[in-house]
């Protein structure tokens, strides 16, 4: 499986909208078949910050998703929004998920 990790900064007059302006390309992404997840969080300590947890089947899928359309116009727009370069880690990692943490379970009521 390909994980992928981007912070984006978005330059603060425009991040309060950064996740609807996303949205089309989020579903896209979801919709791809070799598409494991693509999930958006917003940083609690830089609130112009979101970092994009990302996950493909294969290398294949990785590119197969970089070269679509979807990424493509996204990569067209995105530049006038981000404050930064956005900073990325993208590792190959065994499994097809998410897994359980061993350390931790809830507690039964």
């Amino acid at each position: 499986m390909i994980f992928i990790v981007v912070k984006f900064t978005i330059r603060p007059e425009r991040a309060e909208e950064w996740l609807s302006l996303v949205d089309e390309f989020t579903q896209a992404t979801r919709n791809e078949p070799g598409n494991v997840f693509f999930e958006w969080s917003r940083s609690v300590e830089t609130p112009n910050q979101f970092v994009l947890l990302e996950a493909f089947a294969s290398p294949e899928a990785g590119e197969e998703h970089v070269n679509s359309e979807h990424f493509r116009t996204a990569m067209a727009w995105m530049p006038e929004f981000i404050a930064t370069k956005p900073e990325i880690i993208n590792v190959e990692v065994p499994g097809s998920g998410w897994s359980e943490m061993a350390e931790l379970t809830p507690a039964q009521g």
